[in-house]
């Protein structure tokens, strides 16, 4: 059966890092555009970025310039790193392909706080 698993997020200060992992399981990951996506509390998912198997990828405006997508097919994993983190990033975090989406795993919390 498919699973993602997120990791990697926590509480960090205003302009702090963090870099999230999200491991895919029981599916051939490498052939994939894999995503990121986050909702924040009471509102709808968003699309963050995402990488094409080619490792080209496409970020959200909100994200341009602060965070990179990349990804490690030998692994399995897609990862995102945060940098100059504001309280507007404050959202529970999910990987998913782009296409042809797998069931969502549980997500990592990142909160941005001071």
């Amino acid at each position: 059966q498919v699973q993602l698993v997120e990791s990697g997020g926590g509480l960090v200060h205003p302009g702090g890092s963090l870099r999230l992992s999200c491991a895919a399981s029981g599916t051939l990951f490498s052939d994939k555009t894999m995503g990121w996506y986050r909702q924040a509390p009471g509102k709808q998912r968003e699309f963050v970025a995402y990488i094409t198997i080619s490792a080209n990828a496409v970020y959200a405006d909100s994200v341009k310039g602060r965070f990179t997508i990349s990804r490690d097919n030998a692994k399995n994993t897609v990862y995102l790193q945060m940098n100059s983190l504001q309280p507007e990033d404050t959202a529970v975090y999910y990987c998913n392909a782009v296409t042809s989406r797998v069931p969502w795993g549980r997500g990592t919390q990142v909160t941005v706080s001071s």
